[in-house]
């Protein structure tokens, strides 16, 4: 039996395969990011299409932590119904489904709004010079992730994933690229994990301690000076403690930079290095688009999910595809069961 749709276990949460769509933003909110019928569609469509678990895209706690005026949000109560509904889609059709809670930090282009970062260094010479957090600023973000965490329980989502990668502000505070603060927060590993691990106290405070809590992270800065896998690794084991049930392993986006070798499976050795070095369940991904890849991947225990980005934009019904091709048989929808 392939390895790629079986089950897997996470605290209460049983995924029926290995295969994650992972968070992509759609830029389809409206101003005041309310979810619309573009996104039910958009995922339940994957639902459909037999991914095991959907990761909605990152949604702004705040609305100067949206990457853009389009990205979903979570920073008010209204926000509730419309993720709901489409939660309520994705799970009719089999899969579980998840949330990425975001803040964008130097990165938001939320013009109405200032940028804040862990140190005024804009990420290029195109976007505006954020604001230094104060004391202040960094305990009403930790309130805002928080709160976000409980409106997505009462949303119905399966998961929360907290998004420490690509540059954004949890990871703007954990690369010495981007922290050059001199209080508790910057400086040594120790410090620069601490805006992360007082976040996952909080959320832990009201997200159910049943349901799996993931955290997104890049691996790897690609520039001199900056984090790699093996500083991350070590990073996250420290934050085991405080209740990190899956890690989702990404790179980049920290610094504008051509150092980066893309090509299919970039990002696997990462997830490798992260699961040997914490023992923690990981996800893997980075243009995976072959099934006999996620399949070689999963088997030879390098990671416990893939995940698929612009390869599910292309083919929402890729599971389908994917277990034809490893020659698994597998519920189709009923309505398609002629076009299998």
């Amino acid at each position: 039996m392939s390895k790629l749709f079986t089950e897997f276990q996470i605290k209460n949460l049983q995924v029926k395969n290995r295969i994650v769509m992972a968070p992509m933003c759609m830029y389809s909110a409206d101003l005041e990011g309310y979810a619309n019928d573009f996104h039910m569609i958009h995922y339940a469509t994957r639902a459909v299409g037999g991914v095991g678990l959907i990761i909605l895209e990152a949604t702004g706690v705040e609305n100067r932590g949206r990457i853009t005026d389009h990205d979903l949000g979570i920073w008010k109560e209204e926000h509730i119904e419309g993720l709901k509904k489409v939660v309520e889609a994705c799970k009719s059709y089999g899969a579980k489904v998840g949330i990425q809670l975001a803040h964008a930090g130097r990165k938001s282009e939320v013009i109405a709004e200032p940028s804040i970062a862990p140190s005024a260094i804009p990420f290029s010479d195109s976007y505006r010079v954020p604001m230094e957090m104060t004391k202040e600023d960094i305990a009403s973000v930790i309130t805002a992730f928080k709160e976000a965490a409980r409106r997505a329980d009462q949303a119905g989502f399966d998961v929360i994933e907290l998004h420490g990668a690509h540059g954004y502000l949890i990871s703007e505070f954990l690369s010495p690229l981007t922290n050059q603060r001199t209080d508790e927060y910057g400086g040594s590993p120790e410090n620069r994990i601490r805006f992360l691990k007082e976040i996952l106290r909080e959320v832990g405070q009201v997200w159910p301690k049943e349901k799996p809590l993931l955290v997104r992270v890049s691996a790897k800065d690609y520039g001199d000076g900056g984090n790699h896998e093996l500083i991350m690794a070590e990073m996250l084991q420290s934050l085991k403690i405080e209740g990190i049930d899956l890690v989702d392993v990404s790179s980049g986006g920290v610094i504008p930079t051509q150092n980066m070798k893309i090509y299919p499976g970039y990002q696997v050795k990462c997830a490798e290095t992260v699961r040997s070095f914490t023992a923690l369940p990981v996800i893997a991904g980075g243009l995976i688009t072959s099934p006999l890849m996620a399949e070689e991947i999963l088997q030879n225990d390098r990671a416990d999910f893939v995940f698929l980005g612009r390869e599910l934009l292309r083919n929402p019904y890729w599971p389908l595809q994917a277990a034809k091709e490893l020659r698994e048989e597998i519920p189709w929808p009923v309505q398609y069961v002629r076009g299998k």
